[in-house]
């Protein structure tokens, strides 16, 4: 399973739209795959900052900040599908 967290502020229409956009992803993708969560940065700031989140919205996954900034539906789906691919591979290789 794929931890997607979405680091926003109360007020930012961006942090509206990427939410949005990771929200139909992760119905189109397999809602049993990605796990998400908004991480609001005023309630979890030095959670935030540990992360190195500057900006939002900003996008961590598998707790490693990704995208500082709105990234674009196309490049979020492509990064989300690698490494889909990737828990794929490992799995079916421990299996071995």
């Amino acid at each position: 399973m794929i931890k997607v967290e979405v680091f926003s502020a109360p007020g930012c229409s961006k942090c509206s739209h990427a939410k949005s956009v990771l929200q139909k992803l992760v119905s189109e993708l397999g809602e049993n795959k990605i796990q998400w969560r908004e991480v609001n940065i005023l309630d979890e700031l030095d959670y935030a900052v540990e992360l190195g989140v500057l900006t939002t919205p900003a996008i961590a996954i598998n707790d490693e900040l990704m995208f500082t900034g709105l990234p674009s539906a196309k490049k979020l789906r492509a990064e989300l599908e690698s490494r889909l691919a990737r828990n794929i591979q490992n799995n079916s290789e421990a299996q071995v």
